[in-house]
This record gives C-alpha cells, structure tokens and sequence, in this order.
C-alpha cells in the first residue's frame, strides 16, 4: 500500500512539475546554450498561448539573428520596440540587424510641428503615459489635500501653484497618450519575409514590376485590395505588393 501511494506522489510531482515549466526560461537556457532552434520554439509557445513582452521579443529577434534569419529578426525587434521605445539595446541590434538587410533605402525625415509632438509622445508607449497620468492624479490629489488642510496663506499658494502645474501635466499626459495610440492605430507597418517581392505599379501580378525588394525591408501599408497591399518606402516610393510577401507589425 505504501508503495502505491509513493508511485501516486511521484506521478503527481512529475505532473505538477510538468504543469509549472516555464517556456520563457526553458527558451533563456537554450539561448545560453546556443541551441537558437529550441529556444525559439519555446519563446513562440508563449507568443501562441497569448503572453508577450518587449523581453519575449527581443530574445526571440536575437536567436534569429544568431541564425542570420533577417526579416524574422527585424520583425521581432520591431515588435520589442513598439513595447519599449525607449531601450537603447533594443535599438541598438535592431541596427545591426538592418545593416544584413540588400535594400539600402533612403530615409526622408519628417519636419515641423507635427515632427515635435511625435518626438514627444513617441518617448512613451501609449500605456505607459496612461499611468504617468493616473500617478499625477494622485499627486495632484496630494497637493488638494495639502492646500485644503494648510494654514497659512504662503503654503496655500504654494500648493494651489503646484496644483495648476500638476493639472497641466496631467492634460499633456493624456493628450499624448490618444495621440499615441491614434498614431500606432493609424500607421500600420510591415516587414518583407519574402527573399525577394516586386512592387507593382498597379494591384495585379501582370503589372510592371518598379522596384524589387528584399527581406528585411520596413515597409508602410497605405490600403488594401484584395490580396494586395499599397505601400510606401522610407523615401517615399509606392507601390503594390503581395500579401503573401509580407508580415504585418500589429
């Protein structure tokens, strides 16, 4: 009888054991150990079961760009960044994944007004600046409670200054957010998969072929047709090319 109930522990434990594995550390320590395969599978298990994180993606873009994979690692650093825009590592291999891109496309910069508010609201992801507005909002409840319970007048201006200064904060923070989020709703961007892809001047496989592209080449989707994408380069080149021959950053 004894036996049988250590069978049943044992059994139990390996279950639970089973149940408690962790994909993301199991895919941490093949990277450790080089086995870029295997930590991939294991990274794209927790894509597939609904988590991701700016860390998840990253890892996943290194271990393709440890197998010289371009466009999968580009996407995938990509993806990390929309997370957080401001990590510097991040940007950093997204750099050096591009420069293993064939494409070499000039970049058009955008200038005026328009250019500084998105330099501002693109230090932060959208949600990031929803919580420095609700952390301001506590602040400023602070600064109530402390102008309602002051004594004098001097502390009393103080606070009620602070509270101004406060509240304009708090506009800016939520402004920026809808601006953020309207923006990364609105601008919808790709990455090439295919080895190579033709840009069509018009939506058909007939049609001639302007410029051809190579993976790894960030592309901005302007409409769709059928099974067909308009698209528009860093230097502002359009053209049509196949579904089949890009992945979406959503």
């Amino acid at each position: 009888m004894k036996k049988l109930f250590y069978l049943f522990l044992i059994f139990s434990w390996s279950v639970f054991a089973t149940d408690i594995s962790n994909p993301f550390a199991d895919g941490n320590n093949y990277y450790k150990n080089e086995n870029y395969k295997a930590a991939i599978t294991s990274y794209e298990s927790v894509l597939a079961n609904g988590q991701h994180s700016a860390e998840l993606y990253f890892n996943l873009g290194n271990c393709y760009y440890k197998l010289h994979k371009v466009a999968p690692a580009i996407y995938n650093y990509e993806k990390a960044l929309q997370l957080n825009p401001n990590d510097q590592e991040i940007k950093t291999n997204l750099d050096f994944a591009q420069k293993m891109t064939i494409d070499v496309i000039k970049v058009i910069p955008k200038v005026g007004f328009d250019k500084l508010i998105q330099d501002f609201t693109s230090s932060y992801y959208y949600d990031t600046w929803a919580w420095i507005a609700v952390a301001l909002t506590f602040l400023f409840l602070a600064f109530f409670a402390a102008y309602y319970f002051s004594r004098t007048g001097v502390k009393k201006r103080i606070f009620f200054t602070g509270m101004f200064v406060i509240l304009i904060a708090i506009l800016i923070s939520i402004s920026s957010a809808i601006y953020e989020k309207n923006r990364k709703t609105n601008e919808k961007s790709a990455i090439i998969f295919s080895e190579t892809a033709s840009l069509k001047a018009e939506p058909k496989a007939t049609s001639s072929e302007t410029i051809l592209l190579h993976e790894g080449t960030k592309v901005y989707i302007l409409e769709s047709i059928a099974n067909w994408k308009k698209i528009q380069l860093t230097d502002e080149t359009t053209g049509w090319i196949s579904d089949e021959a890009i992945k979406e950053l959503r």
